[in-house]
């Protein structure tokens, strides 16, 4: 071996047994092919065998620890949200909420200063399809936002569409079952879908924007996110407000109707994807705004609908979309696996300033998100360079799968992996800032919330699309719905009718003339039998 000193840092730091680290053997060059265990591979082209035809034998310690690891190279893809992409970028604050400065609203140091950049990471994608399904799926799409910030990472985990199809995390694995393909046959059925969703009148503002053209962006560089959920924002004075999060595409919205998206699948399953991995390789740098609206914190008895039910939109006119920022995303992953694939990312994750509403499905995603990514990506998933926060990290938790590194604090004694200890282990950050304390007071029960107002949004929504946005979206959930039994196909011609006469109507006919067609297809097959048989001699 070279005489290279040793670094004088232990193993668990960064830099050793890698690329960077310079120790090499004799006749090595910074580019000799080594195994995991840093042995030269001196032939990387036959195992070792006994003579020339084999049999191979089982000490061929190169191969077994190459294949070994190509059969593991995959990790178990996200039960949700598998197809996606993403792309590093920053965020740009503008110091102001509005008119306002950011302060008065939230103490979160990203927003404070005009001209503030936090870098972050963005993963798009697909919810319920696999990770190799067409990108002309209809289907929301997520958009998760990692800004490293300051102190520590802040996910913003969200949607293109505003709301969603259910408002109790309880039903969550519910409806997720409905939409994925069915356990016997392995195919998406509309039948099985819309025999929940006829169950679930909550769900018709979702299914309304769904199967209209958003449910299918263009691309990912020409699509909203939302945070769905509600949050809240703390300022100084330990004082919140209720808040949401929208992000605005810069190049503009656009939208595929269901033939569209057919003629580019035939085309390219990967078009989203490609276009914003191009748009950025050539300098064209995708960028949003953020917007947030502003509620102050409370039931709201005044309004027609709870603001905690992500089944429902802040009505603009009445809570005005205030900008607050702007995000660019300027650099492409270096590596799938390791950026897009392991990103992890949690509703929970939050900074200073930034906190959590009592929204019935915001509290369910925060233990599930981080606990698919424990399962998925292991229990030091925070390791990894792509979910690691860009700062000073220092804990008491210890060992687990694919232990990286050790987290402790220079000068810190490594005996000590606990707090409170008087033996210079660990300590509580300074308690300086005034907490939010919320008052809570009910029983503890099993309930629906007060306010449900199912359809009024749905209706409206319905009333504002377009002519030709109406037209596809009819016809959709018609192809959809007609694959349910009589009685799914009545119960949600009753739901639409209660979101808008015209709506309800419109899907009822289109399904009478589905039903119309088979009925002749059938009896024109009858006839063709015997007009178009053949006749035949016994034999």
């Amino acid at each position: 071996m070279s005489d290279h000193p040793l670094p004088d840092h232990n193993t668990a730091a960064e830099g050793v047994g890698g690329t960077q680290d310079s120790r090499m053997g004799q006749g090595e060059q910074g580019r000799t092919l080594t195994t995991r265990q840093g042995h030269p591979v001196r032939n990387n082209q036959q195992q070792r065998t006994v003579g020339s035809r084999g049999p191979a034998t089982l000490e061929n310690y190169h191969f077994l620890e190459k294949i070994s690891h190509f059969d593991r190279e995959r990790i178990p893809e996200r039960v949700v949200h598998a197809r996606g992409a993403g792309a590093h970028g920053y965020f740009e604050a503008y110091g102001k909420v509005g008119d306002e400065p950011a302060s008065k609203y939230t103490r979160a140091k990203l927003f404070q200063e005009p001209g503030k950049r936090t870098p972050v990471f963005v993963r798009f994608s697909t919810v319920i399809h696999s990770s190799h399904s067409p990108e002309t799926m209809r289907d929301p799409r997520g958009f998760a936002v990692k800004f490293y910030t300051e102190d520590g990472n802040w996910d913003l985990v969200g949607n293109n569409l505003k709301v969603f199809f259910i408002r109790d995390a309880i039903k969550f694995p519910d409806v997720i079952h409905a939409l994925k393909p069915d356990p016997v046959t392995n195919r998406q059925d509309g039948g099985r879908i819309f025999d929940f969703m006829s169950n679930t009148p909550e769900a018709v503002h979702m299914l309304t924007l769904l199967f209209s053209p958003w449910g299918i962006p263009a691309n990912y560089r020409q699509m909203q996110g939302s945070g769905v959920n509600t949050y809240k924002w703390v300022n100084d004075r330990g004082e919140a407000v209720l808040v949401k999060y929208h992000w605005e595409p810069l190049q503009g919205i656009r939208n595929l109707t269901q033939r569209e998206a057919e003629a580019i699948q035939a085309k390219n399953i990967n078009h989203a994807t490609q276009d914003l991995y191009e748009a950025i390789e050539r300098g064209d740098f995708p960028q949003w705004e953020l917007f947030v609206q502003i509620m102050p914190d409370g039931d709201h008895p005044e309004l027609d609908f709870d603001p905690l039910d992500d089944t429902k939109i802040w009505p603009r006119d009445q809570f005005p979309w205030l900008p607050v920022g702007r995000m660019t995303l300027d650099r492409n992953p270096e590596n799938y696996f390791a950026e897009v694939e392991q990103a992890a990312f949690g509703t929970g994750v939050l900074v200073d300033g930034l906190d959590f509403s009592d929204d019935k499905m915001l509290v369910g995603r925060t233990f599930s998100y981080s606990d698919t990514q424990r399962y998925r990506v292991g229990p030091n998933y925070l390791q990894l360079p792509i979910n690691a926060p860009k700062k000073h990290v220092a804990t008491n938790q210890r060992d687990g799968q694919m232990t990286y590194r050790v987290d402790t604090a220079p000068g810190q004694n490594p005996h000590v992996n606990y707090e409170p200890s008087s033996m210079n282990g660990l300590v509580e950050a300074p308690r300086d800032v005034i907490e939010y304390t919320p008052w809570v007071e009910g029983h503890l029960q099993r309930a629906p919330i007060e306010r449900t107002n199912n359809f009024k949004q749905a209706g409206e929504q319905y009333r504002a699309f377009e002519d030709w946005e109406r037209d596809d979206l009819i016809q959709n959930l018609v192809e959809n719905i007609s694959a349910a039994t009589p009685e799914v196909q009545a119960r949600m011609v009753e739901l639409f009718t209660q979101c808008d006469e015209d709506y309800g109507r419109r899907v009822a006919e289109g399904l009478e003339q589905v039903r119309r067609g088979r009925e002749e297809r059938e009896r024109e097959a009858v006839q063709q039998a015997g007009e178009r048989s053949r006749e035949a001699q016994p034999y």
